[in-house]
């Protein structure tokens, strides 16, 4: 049985969980990169994340396990996953150095968004900005015009789950049913890991 704080952490964590606002990573095939965002994702109270294309395993160390605690979405290519993201009413916002890009806290949140990250090298494919409802970028300041995919995420995601926390409140939450199938879910992944570990030292 999970320790009563354990309990604690569970539903502090799922009373804070967004619905509002998921991330698309797009055939990033550095480990790091993907741990890292990761991380960020499930630090800033996002539930779903969606993995596009790329070789997607998490690198221990820099993930710290988040994506144990996250809904991961895997889809094959941009079209599908876009498909998918769309049908769940989303919109789907890319992240891209443009000149009609928008910052990050002129982004739409009347209705769910979904942030779309691309690989480190190329960028969002064609696909995706041609699906997109629009184009996010970072103001730069600076003689540098590019950041590292995980920094650019974490700019990005902040600063709109701070405004969709602050704009909506508890709407912006999982719904009473995805908070229950989550909890029952990490529950009893906890019962699981403990049946094998008394399994293991018996």
């Amino acid at each position: 049985m999970p320790s009563e704080a354990r309990v604690k952490r569970f539903n502090t964590v799922l009373d804070q969980r967004l619905s509002h606002v998921r991330c698309a990573i797009e055939a990033l095939y550095h480990r790091h990169n993907v741990s890292a965002v990761l991380r960020t994702c499930d630090s800033l109270g996002l539930h779903h994340v969606h993995l596009v294309e790329g070789h997607f395993k998490a690198v221990k160390g820099a993930a710290r396990g988040a994506e144990r605690w996250l809904d991961l979405h895997h889809h094959a290519d941009p079209a599908s996953a876009i498909q998918a993201i769309k049908a769940t009413g989303c919109s789907v916002w890319v992240a891209d150095l443009s000149p009609d890009g928008v910052p990050p806290q002129q982004v739409p949140i009347d209705k769910p968004v979904c942030l779309w990250f691309g690989a480190e090298l190329t960028g969002v494919s064609a696909a995706a900005l041609e699906a997109a409802d629009g184009v996010m970028t970072i103001p730069m300041h600076g003689f540098a015009q590019s950041l590292n995919i995980s920094v650019s995420a974490a700019i990005a995601m902040s600063a709109i789950c701070a405004r969709v926390r602050a704009e909506l409140g508890d709407e912006a939450l999982l719904s009473p049913e995805l908070r229950q199938a989550t909890w029952d879910a990490w529950m009893q992944r906890e019962f699981d890991t403990e049946r094998r570990t008394r399994a293991v030292s018996s």
